[in-house]
């Protein structure tokens, strides 16, 4: 593929049985919270991890810094390309791009911070905003690793400066807090590209 080209958009609905049961696109589904939300339906398709890694969501960002998981994917989704994200990455994308230009320094996503599917092992109680590739979450900024509550919270502050829409957890031990690193999400987007309709892919 021509990297020029635009990523390849495909309906959910029309994926194999196989990855409609794991991706499970258009389904509704409730948060941690008990609320209810449509999971995404329509991908953009990556042939393979050199591709991932060759294209860029936004200047300063490759579909591979946002799909990076381990072993707590299901296996079909770690090991078989293509590999399907929802289209609203390149959302995210836009936000972290405004985010690392406010700090000035290299943003680092952490393995498992970026999209996972609903399938995977660390949402087994419910889905979270990184089932719609819609979250991020940042273990490093510069030379300086996020495990501590002044760095925690300093970058908080700049990320929610970036749009009342931008939420962060708090640093802290619990339920909807964090000690290892910076969380950002832009809420549940969904994205019906231009050329799609609820009846599927153009």
């Amino acid at each position: 593929m021509n990297d020029s080209e635009p990523l390849k958009v495909v309906d959910g609905m029309r994926l194999t049985p196989e990855f409609r049961a794991l991706l499970r696109p258009g389904e509704r589904v409730r948060d941690a919270h008990g609320r209810l939300h449509l999971l995404p339906r329509f991908f953009l398709e990556i042939k393979s991890w050199e591709e991932a890694k060759r294209r860029h969501a936004a200047p300063h960002f490759t579909y591979a810094e946002l799909l990076m998981v381990d072993c707590r994917e299901a296996d079909m989704l770690l090991n078989t390309f293509p590999h399907y994200v929802p289209c609203a990455v390149g959302v995210l994308a836009q936000y972290l791009q405004r985010f690392r230009h406010a700090v000035e320094e290299p943003v680092f996503v952490a393995c498992n911070g970026g999209y996972r599917s609903p399938a995977h092992r660390c949402d087994a109680d419910a889905v979270s905003v990184h089932c719609w590739a819609c979250a991020a979450d940042i273990y490093r900024i510069g030379d300086v690793y996020l495990d501590d509550e002044k760095n925690i919270e300093k970058y908080r502050r700049i990320a929610e400066s970036l749009g009342q829409e931008v939420t962060t957890e708090p640093y802290g031990h619990g339920d909807g807090e964090t000690d290892d690193h910076l969380h950002i999400d832009v809420g549940y987007v969904t994205l019906t590209p231009a050329t799609c309709d609820e009846e599927g892919a153009a």
